[in-house]
């Protein structure tokens, strides 16, 4: 009855959270399995091993958090090596289209770009590994935005690609209505201009 049990739970245990890898090599949707009950829910965030046996070792050393509100738009962000960075991302208020784009060179998908709707409702998550530019823009009248990454900030690395730049063809969902975009932001250079040290 103990092994029955001990099975039990561990089938349990690996129906926590559903890994789902995109088209684009490396990046991966996550689905957490909600428990719904009277006095509200529960859910596994985050389980090292379980991330370990569907995407790999992957150490986070700091997690971040902003709160914007609806229109903002942020990125195209990402870091060069050795500073590059790794991200899982969440949204636990709001919507937010969240996008990342394939910076590595030899990758059969560079400049290509997946584009996924992350909220506090559907509870998804996007792992985004290293060598990717990422950036989301708020759907919803606030979105708060929480990721984990495995390099610091680091800002002689940082480096930003235009949000519009033709070659990446962003769909964006409200840039007919009034949007929000930093003046650093909107001096980024094109992907064909920037600096990238990836490869695959």
């Amino acid at each position: 009855m103990f092994y029955i049990i001990m099975l039990y739970n561990k089938l349990i245990k690996s129906l926590c959270m559903n890994f789902i890898e995109t088209e684009i090599s490396g990046v991966w949707i996550i689905e957490p399995k909600v428990f719904n009950d009277t006095r509200g829910y529960f859910m596994e965030v985050y389980k090292e091993s379980d991330f370990v046996r569907n995407i790999g070792q992957v150490s986070f050393v700091q997690d971040n958090e902003s709160c914007s509100t609806k229109g903002v738009l942020r990125g195209l962000h990402y870091q060069i090596n050795p500073y590059s960075q790794a991200k899982l991302v969440r949204v636990i208020k709001g919507e937010v289209l969240d996008v990342a784009v394939d910076l590595r060179v030899g990758s059969p998908t560079f400049g290509k770009h997946i584009a996924v709707v992350l909220s506090g409702e559907n509870k998804k998550q996007l792992y985004i590994p290293r060598g990717f530019a990422h950036g989301f823009q708020v759907l919803s009248d606030e979105a708060v935005f929480t990721y984990k990454v495995d390099n610091v900030y680091m800002p002689s690395a940082e480096r930003s690609i235009r949000y519009d730049d033709p070659d990446i063809n962003i769909e964006w969902q409200t840039l007919n209505e009034p949007f929000s975009v930093s003046e650093k932001d909107k001096q980024a250079l094109f992907l064909k201009d920037t600096e990238i040290n990836f490869t695959i």
